[in-house]
């Protein structure tokens, strides 16, 4: 019998098997691509800081990404909501940058992590699953809510809506609403914003409010439009602005309103009917200009159907979309198809007030220039691979000081084991 051990014992470990080396180097993989991911995230935080984004034109980071790198505006608009969080979890940022933690793992602790927990979700995250990850996360939020029970009849005695008009001239709302009302604005604002994500998720709390908060309030306006709009609330006009504007001297501003600019009259101006009043020095009208519709329905049916939403480059806009004359009708410009592009609100105004230009070209081809007088590309050319680098080698190369492994992101879970689902959120609650 003991010579027997001495043999097992003295004996060369056997050679791994095809499935042990190919699993080795999927979870290897993995591990690079997560560092790879850590270092996308730094650069689209450092990208939607500086808003590189706008000098394109486009409307958020996400919608940059979308347009430019192909990613699905959910998961852009995630990506940037995770790589902003992780900037003030410097520890789940490292675990991440050297390959342990998954983008899958990150991306839930993120929703509920701060300096005072991320260390708790470190350890849960190395020894357990995305799954153990997700579902924590998941039952600590219900438990904050309904802890958080006693607010809510606070929240409903407290709420309200005010507005004025700022010193600036703009209007200023505030609100304050319980959580089913809030929701169900979010909701409304979400929907207007993209009709493409309506069922999505609403964006997370610690989401940057820079590029959202301006969507937000263009969307405010469309649900206000859209009410008023409907059959059984907008009386008998169809139209889809009824803007009059005071005139006096050279000052102009809208009725029981503020002043607005002459870029901004010229922009609404493209695709509304107008009243014109020209007043005296007292107040009193002098003259009233003769009511016109600037597009007719089935022109705008046309119109529509042939460009089918928004045609600024990048843009996937398809609802709350203006016709812009390419030559201003002030400018002797026509109102025809000829003449006119469909421009979501964002380019709308961008193309009046924010120095874009848009024009056609011989070939009756339209062109968009930045302010600078840069062109606007009509669609991304992805870089690609070098066919000449080995994406192993690239990885090791770039990779080289985090010493990652086919263990660096295996969780240290063994099966069977069971979490103490109780334990774990209390603690969380604790933290």
């Amino acid at each position: 019998m003991s010579a027997a051990i001495a043999l097992l014992e003295n004996r060369a470990p056997s050679a791994p098997s095809q499935a042990e080396q190919l699993g080795a180097e999927i979870t290897e993989l993995c591990s690079y691509l997560y560092a790879a991911e850590a270092r996308l995230l730094t650069l689209i935080r450092q990208f939607d800081e500086n808003q590189y984004w706008a000098e394109q034109g486009l409307c958020s980071c996400a919608h940059w990404l979308n347009f430019k790198c192909g990613i699905g505006m959910n998961a852009a608009r995630e990506k940037v909501r995770v790589a902003h969080a992780l900037a003030k979890l410097p520890k789940i940022s490292e675990a991440m940058a050297n390959g342990t933690l998954s983008y899958s793992k990150v991306r839930a602790m993120t929703r509920i992590a701060n300096e005072t927990n991320q260390d708790y979700l470190l350890m849960i995250a190395e020894h357990g699953t995305a799954h153990h990850v997700e579902k924590l996360v998941s039952k600590f939020r219900t438990a904050k809510r309904l802890q958080d029970a006693e607010i809510a009849n606070e929240q409903h005695n407290n709420r309200e809506v005010t507005h004025y008009y700022d010193h600036d001239g703009c209007l200023v709302i505030k609100a304050r609403l319980p959580a089913e009302q809030g929701a169900l604005i979010v909701k409304a604002l979400e929907m207007a914003m993209d009709k493409d994500f309506a069922e999505s998720e609403s964006p997370a709390d610690d989401e940057e409010p820079t590029p959202i908060a301006a969507r937000r309030a263009d969307a405010l306006a469309e649900i206000a439009e859209t009410y008023m709009n409907n059959n059984e609330s907008s009386g008998s006009t169809a139209d889809r602005y009824q803007v009059v504007v005071h005139v006096a001297g050279d000052e102009s501003s809208i009725e029981d309103g503020p002043h607005v600019t002459a870029e901004t009259s010229r922009r609404i101006a493209c695709d509304s009917s107008i009243v014109a009043i020209r007043e005296d020095q007292q107040g009193e009208p002098m003259s009233i200009g003769r009511r016109s519709r600037s597009i007719p329905p089935p022109m705008r049916r046309a119109l529509r159907a042939r460009d089918q939403g928004c045609r600024f480059p990048g843009c996937t806009n398809t609802r709350f979309v203006d016709g812009h004359h390419i030559k201003h009708w002030a400018d002797g410009g026509e109102t025809s198809l000829d003449n006119l592009v469909m421009l979501c609100r964002h380019h709308h105004h961008l193309v009046h007030e924010g120095g874009f230009i848009c024009e056609k070209s011989s070939d009756g081809s339209i062109h968009f220039r930045t302010p600078q007088e840069q062109p606007l590309a009509l669609s991304p050319e992805m870089p690609g691979v070098a066919a000449h680098d080995d994406v192993q080698q690239w990885f090791d190369r770039e990779f080289f000081e985090a010493n990652i492994d086919s263990e660096s992101c295996t969780a240290r879970w063994y099966a069977g084991e069971r979490m103490d689902w109780n334990a774990a959120v209390g603690s969380l609650l604790l933290a």
